[in-house]
């Protein structure tokens, strides 16, 4: 039986998991690495540790088979830009999406007169995420770090290099950089005349099924491996994602609620929203992830937890908070949180975002104020899924994935402010699925990418109900309004900052 093994590169760890071609999981290993952040707006990580957390995380795999693996395929965060010298040597740590400090450079690109006309060739929005507006502050504030450089690359494209000798990047992971067009599946001159970069500076380019040779048998038996292995180019997470969630026929909607969140729906064709809050991202020939990531997700539970619950005794386990939850009421008894506790990017895609409570009163417990938080970012991930339904059709269907399934009150919040199915696949490891998946695909073992529901174990979905629904519907325009409202306020708010 075939078996392929798979990498996610992460923001925070590189997960590495076995399949067969059943999809069965044989073995995983995860690995993690440290995020600096000793200044305001910075998210770096080092290049080489991720490489070897990759290294790792396969040789941990490798001894749990005996069986040969036919090949292994990638998947790799969004955005993630690394300088390289010409000897192909890290002079930058690795600036991750997360790195807000090309503010100025993001804002300079959404003032110039062919902003839209930018978003419409390129499928994303302008934001401090990107690697373009990373390469061009870094043009205008480290000039000589810029000028050193021989090589632009992502994460993914470093580590495939150090594995193959191949500087290549496939067209998922080049689609989210800011720098490559959708319509010529290429880059794209005007974006890199902004970054300041040439195309010879940047990988080469190839597509998602692609398979990479050149692994020498040194580096096989380094990994683990008998011999070399073809390595199959892959794609971003969040598009694999959506494959490994089977999310990808119409009417279906992936959501991912982990440290940040997301809504994506996949289409036959680029879908372009008219104001460019919306991402449209390569994953296959007929198969474009349109969608909106927020930055506010599991990371603003996590906040809630670790403040208002930090000196409470005896001490607030998950579980007993979960538990808390779980007997408030919808709605949080009249109070409502905006939770943009770290900026946000979809749906208002302003870096200056801060969160707030409204509606607070000498009644409201801590308790109150955590289910509240769930609620808003719920909301917040609503929000996102009405612009992505306007533009590409409604879902009635959410197949889900991250840290918020393991919490039941959170799935019912889901389930009832979205007012739809949701179901939690068994394969908690979407994007690491949705990888083997397109590995296979390659490989010839699977036909195509609708093969995935073959591999989907059964699983009974979360109903809305009726009584939460109704309150959360009267609800839900109050929060948008308040949304709203606040926005004007938050550039005047974070320059008192």
């Amino acid at each position: 039986m075939t078996q392929i093994l798979t990498v996610d590169i992460g923001t925070t760890s590189t997960k590495v998991v076995l399949y067969d071609q059943t999809g069965r999981v044989v073995a995983s290993a995860n690995h993690g690495y440290s995020l600096c952040q000793t200044t305001p707006g910075m998210a770096e990580e080092d290049p080489d540790a991720i490489y070897q957390a990759v290294v790792t995380g396969i040789q941990a795999v490798s001894r749990q088979t005996h069986a040969p693996i036919a090949g292994i395929s990638f998947s790799a965060a969004m955005h993630s830009l690394i300088l390289l010298d010409a000897q192909y040597q890290p002079i930058s740590r690795m600036y991750t999406w997360a790195d807000n400090r090309a503010k100025a450079a993001a804002a300079e690109l959404r003032a110039l007169p062919t902003a839209h006309a930018l978003y419409a060739r390129t499928g994303t929005p302008l934001h401090p995420m990107t690697p373009l507006a990373k390469l061009r502050w870094l043009a205008h504030d480290q000039p000589d770090l810029h000028a050193a450089a021989r090589w632009f690359v992502d994460v993914k494209a470093y580590v495939l290099y150090r594995l193959s000798g191949h500087l290549t990047t496939d067209y998922s992971v080049a689609n989210a950089s800011g720098l490559w067009n959708l319509h010529t599946l290429d880059w794209d001159p005007e974006a890199l005349q902004l970054a300041h970069v040439t195309r010879e500076q940047l990988p080469h380019l190839v597509d998602t099924t692609a398979q990479l040779t050149g692994m020498t048998t040194a580096t096989a038996h380094q990994l683990g491996l008998t011999a070399p292995v073809p390595l199959i180019a892959g794609a971003s997470d969040g598009c694999l994602s959506n494959l490994g969630l089977n999310a990808i026929r119409p009417g279906q909607a992936a959501l991912t609620i982990g440290t940040s969140g997301a809504v994506r729906v996949v289409h036959d064709q680029p879908e372009l929203d008219p104001h460019g809050r919306l991402f449209c991202y390569y994953l296959a020939p007929h198969a474009w992830v349109i969608g909106g990531p927020a930055n506010n997700g599991g990371n603003v539970f996590q906040w809630v937890h670790d403040t208002l619950f930090k000196d409470v005794q005896p001490a607030v386990s998950y579980a007993d908070l979960n538990a808390a939850i779980a007997a408030v009421p919808a709605g949080s008894h009249g109070l409502l949180m905006h939770p943009y506790l770290n900026g946000e990017r979809a749906p208002l895609w302003d870096a200056n975002a801060r969160g707030a409570f409204f509606g607070l009163t000498a009644q409201h417990t801590r308790v109150d104020m955590a289910r509240a938080a769930l609620e808003g970012i719920t909301f917040n991930l609503a929000h996102v899924a009405q612009m992505v339904q306007a533009l590409t059709g409604p879902f009635d269907n959410l197949q889900a994935a991250g840290g918020f399934a393991k919490t039941p009150a959170w799935r019912q919040i889901v389930a009832d402010i979205f007012n739809a199915s949701v179901t939690i696949p068994q394969n908690v490891e979407s994007s690491c699925f949705g990888a083997a998946v397109l590995g296979l695909v390659s490989l010839g073992v699977l036909p195509d990418l609708n093969a995935v529901a073959d591999l989907m174990a059964p699983v009974t979905p979360r109903q809305p109900q009726t009584a939460n629904v109704a309150t959360y519907q009267r609800l839900y325009p109050l929060y948008e309004q308040l949304a709203h409202d606040y926005q004007p306020l938050f550039k005047t708010l974070a320059t008192f900052n």
